[in-house]
């Protein structure tokens, strides 16, 4: 009984990370977005490319043995899987990832940040925070670190 409310709450602790949260609300909102971005491919962009001239690759494939439709390799369905997910993609990197950068570059320039300027290493932050904790205790930082 021990044993089963230790994983009991090994499993509670595990769920309630928070980037385990943080992954099911962006995998769920991912499934919403996939809608979105799904009726925008099939109702806006495959009906321009329809109108152009089509995007028809059902033919591109051949049946292993004849007469056995079970057997047919369709390299029809693997292109336009390909296309649709081209197009999934530039939907999403355009109307999320680059206004977001957008946006992340602006609140950088607001605080005074340079938006160009790399972020700093962890070891860097590590240094500066053992810096200031040695200022404020009125000792000298040492560059050796400690086992």
């Amino acid at each position: 009984m021990l044993t089963c409310l230790t994983v009991l709450q090994g499993f509670k602790d595990f769920i309630m990370r928070g980037n385990v949260i943080d992954l099911a609300v962006g995998v769920v909102i991912g499934a919403a977005f996939t809608a979105v971005v799904t009726a925008f491919s099939e109702n806006i962009i495959n009906p321009l490319i329809n109108a152009v001239g089509g995007a028809d690759f059902s033919p591109l494939g051949f049946h292993v043995l004849p007469d056995n439709d079970a057997t047919f390799v369709d390299f029809g369905a693997l292109i336009t899987a390909i296309i649709n997910f081209l197009l999934i993609a530039a939907v999403v990197y355009f109307l999320i990832v680059a206004p977001m950068n957008k946006l992340d570059a602006a609140q950088k320039r607001r605080k005074g940040i340079d938006p160009e300027a790399e972020d700093p290493t962890e070891q860097e932050l590590l240094t500066e925070i053992r810096d200031l904790l040695a200022g404020k205790n009125g000792t000298a930082p040492t560059d050796t670190p400690r086992a």
